[in-house]
């Protein structure tokens, strides 16, 4: 891996030098807009809306546009001067229990590798984090933004996950939460059973990008001139009440005894069980649908990197 920032992790008087590296990455098929008829690749230029004329890489620069349509030039010799302590430092901030971080601020992941000069110092932060049980807050700048960010263990590395500020989440503001639903005890417990009856430890391996995969295949059969046929749709198999799901799965509970238990969340609340079947189905679909139209003879695609 190759890394993207170097600095170091700094809190009280303790700076600890790292680098980062980025944790994750997309696997998706990459393609180039091109010209349908003749599969030239399709270019775009910068041109300025006034004199009409190409405008250079180096004579862009940033604008921010006011409400009545007039544009605020900002170079970079005026982002430089802005005040970023925290351009070469993740600095810590404070510690916290992770159950208290909320999921929904976690934005990006990056690893992190001590220099030689501060593999103690790394060791001891890490192995003293993993056993308390809490994660570090840290404020650090990565690309000439500022990011609140986590620090955590996974597999002997400290993980820096930037995460959003309070302000860039969503108010989840639905008109069905000032709504009055009653949930009765029985209906809780049918709901309870099912939940149950489908748990299992979860592992990332038995998962996988169905639709990346047909795509892919379906892009090797281009490359190779074969007609696409698409295959035949897996056999419905309709759920509709909670009580048959409970049935399919083979839980042991007694559902004559809950009143209305044949009745009970029919369609919509069977998304936990049908909402997997019903996704592949949709995405084999439009796989299918895209997989049906015949090998053109234009220009001839270049074989995809396979991640």
């Amino acid at each position: 891996m190759r890394s993207m920032w170097k600095g170091a992790i700094s809190f009280g008087l303790v700076n600890i030098p790292v680098r980062l590296y980025t944790a994750t990455e997309q696997r998706d098929v990459t393609f180039r807009q091109v010209h349908r008829e003749d599969g030239g690749r399709i270019k775009f230029r910068r041109v300025c809306s006034i004199d009409g004329e190409e405008v250079p890489f180096a004579d862009v620069a940033k604008g921010y546009e006011l409400p009545n349509g007039e544009m605020v030039v900002l170079t970079d010799d005026d982002l430089a001067q802005l005040p970023l302590p925290t351009a070469r430092s993740i600095e810590v901030v404070n510690f916290t229990p992770a159950e208290q971080l909320d999921s929904i601020l976690a934005n990006k992941a990056y690893y992190t590798e001590p220099e030689p000069a501060g593999l103690r110092a790394y060791a001891l932060l890490r192995d003293a984090l993993e056993r308390s049980g809490k994660i570090a807050i840290a404020r650090v700048a990565l690309r000439q933004r500022e990011s609140l960010a986590s620090l955590r263990t996974r597999d002997g590395v400290m993980v820096l996950e930037t995460l959003l500020w309070p302000d860039e989440v969503r108010a989840a503001d639905f008109e069905f939460l000032e709504q009055d639903v009653e949930v009765r005890s029985q209906e809780l417990k049918m709901a309870s059973s099912l939940i149950d009856s489908m748990t299992v430890d979860f592992d990332p391996a038995q998962y996988s990008d169905k639709y990346r995969e047909a795509l892919e295949e379906l892009v090797e059969a281009k490359i190779e001139g074969h007609e696409v046929t698409a295959p035949p749709p897996p056999p419905e198999k309709p759920v509709t009440s909670l009580a048959d799901a409970l049935r399919a799965t083979g839980a042991p509970v007694e559902l004559e005894s809950v009143p209305g238990a044949d009745h009970f969340f029919a369609g919509a609340a069977l998304v936990s069980l049908a909402g997997a079947a019903a996704f592949a189905s949709f995405a084999g679909a439009a796989a299918a649908a895209t997989r049906r139209r015949p090998c053109g003879s234009a220009a001839r695609p270049t074989r995809p990197a396979r991640n």
